[in-house]
């Protein structure tokens, strides 16, 4: 099959049962809907998802000039993303002071992870100039290449033939901190809107009823491809115990070669302290809009390994324990969950 050729999407949507999508819907206001799920993993999508999406997703064009990112949600995407960027665009540290989305990524599966009518009404109230316009998964399908693409769907709902054709990093990063962060984002995100308590969080994550869930799955179907030449792997925890370190391996994979004094400098502007005052990459457009409640905090947060001992009781990091353990039985995939030292 050529790449040319248009594939079918070779999974089903199912949705959830009616009692289900009520609790979804009263705990994430933001899928008033509930949420669908993919006959892969039960991975969590929009209840609002249609067939022709996903198909047109497996589909999505490709140039051998394309750099993705792609990784589940809060594993150091937006990290990954602006290292990524400036590798790639010889440290050009001005053109990186533009959003990173819309203005430098394509972020083509928002719209599958949306609740169209939700998104609809939102951006309606907050954009006065938007007029409903095309799917932002065609908008950024069109642009020109060379494209940096951010992705949070498995590689199995991805277009198969990706990895031919285009360089991916992609970024892991330990389940515990993971969740205690994306509990935040959904907290944080009117466009979700987690109504509910981490323990109440923590539960529904371990039954993959948060959309972009499961992510373990996730990632261990991503480290079965680690050797692929046109993929590199990286650790959340590795960036944050040696950076220098990861910078060098991302430069090396792209084909970009960096003195150490570029690599000093980009480590300095991705250290934390620094990535949270940066507004290119902290969504602070997004914050003004409206897009984010104003009291729960900001998109970059901590950014640490082993916060989720500031969060979790021992009861629930028992159940979690336990729960990894049974997700990564037959999988040599293993997660840090805490450093000694870190930046």
């Amino acid at each position: 099959m050529s790449c040319s050729e248009r594939k079918p999407f070779p999974f089903k949507i199912i949705p959830e049962n009616s009692e289900t999508q009520k609790m979804i819907a009263d705990a994430f206001r933001g899928h008033p809907n509930g949420l669908s799920s993919c006959n892969q993993w039960g991975f969590k999508l929009s209840a609002t998802v249609a067939d022709a999406e996903l198909e047109d997703l497996y589909n999505y064009p490709l140039d051998p000039s394309d750099v993705w990112v792609m990784s589940p949600p809060k594993c150091g995407t937006t990290w990954t993303q602006e290292m990524v960027w400036l590798i790639a665009n010889d440290l050009d540290y001005e053109g990186a002071k533009t959003p990173l989305f819309p203005d430098r990524w394509a972020f083509p599966d928002l719209d599958v992870l949306s609740d169209k009518e939700f998104l609809t009404k939102e951006l309606t109230k907050r954009l006065p100039d938007f007029t409903g316009g095309k799917p932002t998964m065609l908008y950024n399908a069109i642009r020109d290449p060379p494209r940096f693409v951010k992705c949070h769907l498995p590689f199995s709902m991805s277009n198969p033939h990706l990895l031919d054709v285009c360089k991916v990093v992609y970024t892991a990063r330990n389940p515990k901190d993971a969740c205690v962060s994306y509990y935040n984002h959904n907290r944080l995100v009117r466009l979700l809107d987690f109504t509910g308590d981490l323990e109440m969080f923590v539960d529904l994550f371990m039954r993959d009823l948060v959309v972009e869930t499961p992510f373990i799955e996730h990632m261990i179907e991503a480290w079965n491809r680690r050797h692929h030449p046109n993929l590199c792997f990286l650790f959340f925890e590795d960036m944050k115990r040696d950076l220098p370190k990861q910078i060098r391996k991302v430069a090396q994979f792209l084909g970009k070669t960096c003195t150490d004094e570029q690599v000093e400098k980009l480590a300095s502007h991705l250290h934390i302290d620094n990535f949270r005052k940066n507004q290119f990459v902290n969504n602070h457009l997004a914050k003004k809009l409206g897009f984010f409640h104003p009291d729960r905090g900001d998109f970059i947060r901590q950014g640490k390994t082993g916060n989720w001992k500031n969060y979790f009781t021992s009861e629930m990091t028992e159940t979690f324990d336990s729960w990894m353990a049974e997700k990564l039985k037959g999988s040599d995939l293993t997660f840090v969950t805490e450093l000694d030292e870190q930046d």
